[in-house]
């Protein structure tokens, strides 16, 4: 018996379906076996390219160490609570926000491109922003007195809420997930979702009927040696894929895989062609996971018109932030990975011409204590977040900066803050930028009333112009 013929069922089948369903690749075609309906969009966005990128800071970034105080009096009193993991006041980098507050402000030296970006008009922060289901004081969380977002400190349930828009509940579904269920008859290509994550399956982008199209920095998995004719095993695998893909199978759950998995595999195709179509950046993008994975992103909006997209959403997740321990050598590493992959995207987005058609913001799972454990911060609350692209009202800092001095009105205990901005309205000032109708935002984000009055005709926070 030749080695061919002893080709075992189980290998063949872990290389081949099942290894591509573990992608989360043939999962996202299922989102064809919907019933389409006519989306609730914005007249005016219904036929505008836009993409939004979430960067998801997974773990819980210590966000007053990246956006820091500098002026004498608020300085010494972010000094004085951070202690040991204060950055000195001389080598934070200046930034000049035009809504000036009279404060002065700075990053940490690690963050010298976004500082570029930020006094260059591309990029915003947002400060003490969080989970919140309705606004609380001090006494309110001491007292009972107001509902609070469900396992507060915690990051399973943190990160969640961030990725669901909905902190009064546990669900699985996300607030992009839900826009995609909306917006994807929008898209001319009914075979690859309009979700597109570089980081595995998540909570964000899985909507009722529509899921995330998981690719990674290098593009689409797709089924392992399939079409690759550099040898017999793989040449067998096509010959027998192809011949269950041409099956007509009497059995509806047999047809239905075969099928799904065909469209899967065909969708693969099609996304891989139109990927390796794309000519060379000018853009040089650095030899690291997220910058790398931020240059897919680029290649697949490069890509929008072969994909036939009107509408993206994408997904990539940055871990690791959960600093306890070491957390002054941990940031000084990671945020010129951070800094760089912003820079270098936003350069990317100008070579396209896609620069006001892309906006990418920034979420975690909370911030940090401003007190030290020693040698990192634990689980904190409210926290600052960034925002990118030219649809963005750059150089702005929006919400009001707390005052870092342990104790405040807004400390509940070791420098955990009540957040002044909800995560409702940031997220809902993008789905609403993105072309959602005002009743769909609503609906998507049921609490967005308690913070603000969609019927102003102004948006929640102000940092996108649409």
């Amino acid at each position: 018996m030749t080695k061919l013929n002893n080709l075992s069922r189980r290998k063949f089948i872990s290389n081949s379906s099942l290894a591509l369903m573990g992608s989360g690749f043939l999962g996202a075609q299922l989102f064809n076996l919907k019933a389409i309906a006519s989306p609730a969009v914005n007249d005016n966005d219904r036929n505008t390219y836009k993409a939004m990128v979430c960067l998801m800071l997974d773990g819980g970034a210590d966000s007053f160490n990246m956006l820091i105080p500098r002026g004498n009096v608020e300085y010494n009193e972010y000094a004085a609570s951070r202690s040991n993991l204060a950055i000195a006041q001389n080598e934070l980098l200046a930034i000049n926000p035009l809504n000036n507050d009279g404060k002065s402000y700075g990053l940490h030296p690690a963050m010298g491109q976004v500082q570029s970006l930020f006094n260059s008009g591309e990029l915003s922060f947002i400060s003490n922003i969080g989970t919140l289901v309705e606004h609380l004081t001090k006494d309110d969380f001491w007292n009972g007195n107001a509902q609070l977002p469900l396992g507060l400190l915690s990051h399973a349930d943190q990160s969640q809420q961030w990725q669901n828009g909905r902190p009064g509940e546990r669900t699985q579904i996300g607030w992009g997930g839900r826009i995609s269920d909306i917006m994807t008859p929008l898209n001319s290509n009914q075979t690859i979702p309009m979700s597109v994550s570089l980081s595995g399956n998540n909570i964000f982008q899985h909507g009722l009927q529509t899921i995330e199209f998981v690719i990674n920095e290098n593009g689409i998995a797709g089924i392992e040696g399939y079409n690759e004719n550099d040898g017999a095993y793989n040449q067998v695998k096509t010959a027998a894929l192809d011949a269950m893909f041409a099956l007509q199978n009497s059995d509806i759950y047999k047809s239905t895989y075969i099928n799904t998995l065909n469209d899967a595999n065909n969708a693969g195709i099609e996304f891989s062609e139109a990927i390796n179509n794309v000519g060379e950046f000018s853009t040089l993008f650095s030899d690291n996971e997220l910058s790398q994975k931020f240059k897919m992103i680029a290649k697949t909006i490069a890509a929008r018109d072969d994909l036939g997209f009107e509408k993206q959403i994408f997904f990539v997740r940055f871990p690791a932030w959960d600093h306890h321990d070491n957390m002054l050598g941990n940031m000084n590493e990671m945020l010129p990975v951070l800094s760089a992959a912003l820079a270098e995207f936003n350069a990317v987005m100008h070579e396209l011409g896609t620069h006001s058609d892309v906006t990418t913001f920034s979420m975690s799972d909370f911030a940090r204590t401003l007190s030290s454990n020693g040698n990192g911060t634990d689980h904190a609350w409210g926290g600052n977040v960034m925002v990118m692209g030219g649809a963005v009202n750059g150089q702005r800092r929006f919400g009001d900066f707390p005052t870092l001095a342990l104790g405040s009105d807004i400390d509940v205990g070791g420098g955990v803050l009540i957040p002044q901005l909800s995560t409702d309205e940031y997220l809902a000032e993008i789905a609403m930028w993105f072309g959602v109708a005002d009743a769909d935002v609503s609906n998507i984000f049921p609490n967005l009333s308690n913070f603000y009055d969609i019927n102003t005709g102004n948006p929640p926070i102000g940092f996108l112009n649409f």
